[in-house]
């Protein structure tokens, strides 16, 4: 259930992201760029760790067979701006603005779903390698069937407001999920949690599959054996059932979404303060489980490619995510007082068709349009050797990811002209091609102050042209994107997705819930069935294989990169833990600043 980034890392990207129960994709991210997406949620390995009271403190590039990654630490601390040293109990983070939908149910953006991995806990955490481990959970017991799941809730755990948490929040947010007029990215359904259907229709007024043993005590029957439910039950974040339900009735969910930008949850910080496209503003929380964290205040501050690296240098931010490309890195490393950890992206950037456009739905034109753009051109001018073009939505670092059989559809002008001359688009007497009347034109949507989008553009304009197409780009922020995709008010756009470590995700499934473009597949949606339904780790490598080989000949998107990720972090910040399935958000209450 949690997204891929998980949002739109809309890249458009470059993030994460990201990004909610009950699917595989994080956030979509922007153009740096996360996210849903999905984002940023990083949920999907098929068992927990034992329970750490300590999260690992790794430097994360290190471990990457990748000679374009690594972790290079500060070379000389001296240079570290006055403003930054002035800071003795504030960490300033570097992102794009959030949207402001602070909610486990409702977020859309890895910059929105970071505020909610600080805010909000859950059962079980996403660990450095991709695993999960018990965190709000004293243990969980798993039936030998598979099918029953009884959750122990710590004893003791407070909301940030002193109120206690019990296990009748955790159902508060299921039933929430399983609401008919829920309308957040989780596929709470897909679980087939016992009687959730039937809660969903209007048919019961309780879940009949979920049963409260004691304050502390959860159990929850499923219809269906899966080889993620463990993990997705177990990543549904807690939500005070005294606070969201105040005005909360089935079908009703005006008075829940009123709270998204004003959280109250159980985790690191509490939100003081939020201005719509500058900051977030956060304290720790002195209830929070582990500890009050060791720094005082946090500000998530609203960042752009122009000016990430010229607020790190200045001392303005401490943290931020940086395009990765040889001047970036050169930029960042030559300051000496940023330790810079690269490392490959758990994640992938694409361009999106609207399959609801009879053009689209072609695969000859959706093969020519791949074919037709010069991706390796533009990959190269927006990272240089930090990303390589793909060909399937699976970055390297994911356990399904693979080679075979794949076509990797070469740049190739003139076999994409014929293609489109076999779908029946032929060139009329203006150079533009046309089919039945109707002249084949792109309206193309990509997100402003973004260098992927600043390398895209020209090539595509010119590519495209050449294949006599009529491409006219307009250039909006984030968020504005991001509405387009959602809504459906697009024709192409270019975004990303950040992925989880498990494969199964709804975005290229049938009526999927991230599935946002209309795509339908039915080989696909039926062996992404088979492959969440297979316990057998290699036998599910085996079925995404077939998947990815599927998707790779049907070409739903243009698949465009993996990129590698790039943190610039001030040198006097220690304890921050960030990996392609870990955001920094998940240890942030172990960071110190260390003057």
């Amino acid at each position: 259930m949690g997204k891929k980034w998980s949002g739109l890392m809309l890249i458009m990207m470059i993030a994460v992201l990201l990004l909610s129960a009950c699917t595989g994709d994080k956030a979509a991210e922007p153009p740096k760029d996360p996210p849903p997406a999905a984002e940023s949620t990083d949920k999907g390995s098929d068992q927990a760790e034992p329970d750490k009271t300590e999260p690992e403190k790794t430097e994360p590039g290190t471990s990457q067979d990748d000679a374009n990654s690594g972790y290079f630490p500060a070379t000389d601390k001296s240079l570290n701006p006055a403003l930054a040293l002035g800071r003795k109990d504030t960490l300033i983070i570097g992102t794009t603005a959030p949207k402001g939908i602070f909610s486990p149910l409702f977020w859309s953006t890895v910059y929105d779903k970071y505020v909610v991995e600080v805010v909000f806990d859950s059962f079980l955490v996403v660990q450095s390698d991709g695993t999960y481990a018990e965190h709000l959970a004293d243990k969980i017991d798993v039936s030998d069937d598979g099918l029953k799941y009884t959750f122990h809730l710590k004893p003791g755990i407070k909301y940030s407001d002193g109120t206690p948490v019990t296990v009748k929040d955790y159902l508060f947010a299921l039933k929430v999920l399983h609401d008919p007029t829920y309308d957040g990215e989780s596929d709470i359904l897909s679980l087939k949690i016992k009687g959730g259907q039937e809660y969903h229709d209007g048919k019961s007024p309780d879940i009949s599959g979920v049963k409260i043993i004691d304050d502390n005590t959860v159990e929850v029957e499923v219809l269906e054996v899966n080889a993620q439910t463990k993990n997705e039950l177990g990543t549904v974040e807690f939500l005070p059932e005294a606070y969201y339900g105040k005005g909360y009735k089935l079908g009703q969910l005006d008075s829940v979404k009123a709270l998204n930008d004003k959280p109250i949850g159980s985790g690191q910080y509490i939100v003081t303060k939020y201005t719509p496209g500058q900051e977030v503003v956060l304290e720790a929380n002195p209830n929070y489980f582990k500890g009050a964290p060791k720094i005082k205040n946090v500000i998530l501050k609203a960042t752009t490619d122009d000016t990430r690296i010229a607020m790190l240098q200045s001392g303005e931010i401490d943290v931020d995510e940086v395009t990765v490309n040889e001047d970036n890195v050169e930029e960042l490393t030559g300051l000496g007082f940023l330790d810079v950890n690269i490392f490959p992206t758990n994640g992938y950037g694409y361009v999106a068709f609207n399959h609801n456009d009879p053009k689209y739905q072609d695969v000859k034109v959706r093969q020519a349009l791949t074919i037709g753009l010069n991706r390796k051109e533009v990959v190269e001018g927006a990272f240089g050797k930090y990303a390589n073009v793909i060909n399937i939505p699976e970055s390297n670092v994911g356990w399904a990811y693979t080679n075979e059989g794949i076509e990797p559809y070469e740049f190739d002008i003139d076999k994409a002209k014929k293609l489109l001359d076999e779908a029946g688009w032929v060139e009329g007497s203006d150079g533009i091609r046309e089919k039945d009347g109707q002249k084949f034109k792109i309206n193309f949507s990509a997100t402003a102050d973004s260098s992927v989008v600043e390398a895209l553009l020209p090539i595509m304009t010119k590519n495209y042209k050449e294949l006599g197409i009529d491409f006219n780009a307009e250039t909006l922020d984030f968020n504005a994107i991001s509405e387009k995709r959602k809504t459906g008010d697009f024709e192409m756009f270019f975004a990303a997705w950040g992925l989880t470590p498990d494969p199964d995700s709804t975005v290229y499934i049938t009526n999927g819930a991230q599935n946002n473009i209309g795509y339908s597949n039915k080989t696909v949606d039926e062996l992404m069935l088979k492959g969440k339904k297979t316990l057998d780790l290699e036998g599910r490598k085996e079925i995404y294989k077939q998947v990815f080989q599927e998707l790779n000949r049907d070409l739903p998107v243009i698949f465009m990169y993996q990129r590698r990720d790039m943190w610039g972090i001030n040198a006097r910040v220690t304890g921050l833990d960030i990996t392609p399935y870990k955001h920094f958000t998940f240890s942030l209450y172990q960071a110190e600043i260390v003057q």
